[in-house]
């Protein structure tokens, strides 16, 4: 029999961290399935110093590490996995990934707006036929064949590694000329992921399947590479909200709609930070959001007619 919590948040960043301190601080059975603990527009940050209580600058990660650690301090529980799939309708809420499913009686949806549309040429026609957005999800399909992931970031990084035990080669392509890990990035030393670096893709093609990539560099000259496989880690400004399939509301922008305290249109499903677009995109907004869907969870699953906001002592 599955467990069941009283909250999963799914994100962690600012706005799910919150939530999960505010959950966790009322005594809520709260997890966080988070897909990158580095991942995100804060741990993307390279410097902050506007946020209230902190003394000093300090970088995006950093103070993720401070919002996790406050979180799991008052007792949530944080897990490190992609999130495919929700179902929100029943009283008990379901949110799956590859190894798990977790059961809640309320949801708190905090995925940011780091996603992106499909951009390069070829990447939507070959969407399912060689171009995959989850290497967890697909790896076992490229199992001895050459691949590539686009991105410079941890979390294109920690996808080559993974990738790396299915397919014979991968070739990690970033655009930039540094990827955004340590140099001694244990990704970087395996030896079928091969770095690419200063490089952007420029078409996808193929015939049924992909076939190859073509790549240009700074200088603009081109090359292609052979493969089967391309997996899209480029990030954008678009609302992350592909695993909800359609079961909550979103504006025509493609926001998850919410009410002033973070309720969606599904009784138990709240929604807080970039999710939601809100106008004013800054981690202090974000926390903030966090803190309200977590106080109206609270209040949905105990049948308050008022939030409670202390629970000190």
């Amino acid at each position: 029999m599955s467990e069941l919590y009283d909250v999963v948040i799914i994100g962690g960043g600012p706005a799910g961290l919150s939530a999960a301190q505010y959950a966790s601080r009322a005594k809520l059975k709260t997890v966080v399935v988070d897909k990158s603990s580095s991942a995100g527009a804060l741990g993307f940050a390279s410097l902050i110093e506007n946020y209230p209580g902190i003394c000093k600058p300090m970088t995006g990660k950093e103070l993720l590490d401070i919002f996790r650690r406050q979180a799991v301090d008052f007792g949530a529980e944080y897990v490190e996995a992609q999130v495919i799939g929700v179902s929100l309708e029943g009283e008990t809420k379901q949110v799956f990934t590859m190894e798990k499913t977790y059961e809640g009686k309320s949801v708190i949806i905090a995925t940011g707006s780091m996603g992106r549309k499909a951009t390069i040429k070829g990447e939507a026609e070959y969407l399912g036929r060689g171009v995959s957005y989850c290497a967890i999800c697909d790896a076992a399909f490229f199992k001895g064949k050459t691949v590539c992931v686009l991105g410079d970031s941890e979390e294109a990084a920690k996808e080559a590694a993974y990738l790396s035990k299915f397919a014979e080669t991968v070739y990690l392509v970033s655009p930039s000329k540094k990827l955004k890990v340590d140099d001694d990035y244990p990704a970087l030393k395996i030896q079928n992921v091969k770095i690419i670096l200063g490089h952007t893709v420029t078409a996808i093609e193929g015939n049924e399947l992909v076939e190859k990539i073509t790549l240009k560099d700074a200088q603009g000259a081109e090359s292609a590479i052979e493969l089967s496989g391309v997996f899209v880690y480029l990030h954008g400004s678009k609302p992350i909200i592909d695993f909800l399939q359609g079961t909550v509301e979103v504006s025509e922008e493609e926001c998850v709609s919410t009410n002033r305290m973070m309720e969606t249109n599904i009784p138990g499903v709240f929604s807080a930070g970039d999710v939601i677009c809100t106008e004013v995109r800054q981690v202090v907004v974000a926390a903030a959001q966090g803190c309200m869907a977590a106080l109206s969870a609270e209040k949905y699953i105990f049948h308050r007619k008022r939030r409670r906001y202390d629970w000190h002592g």
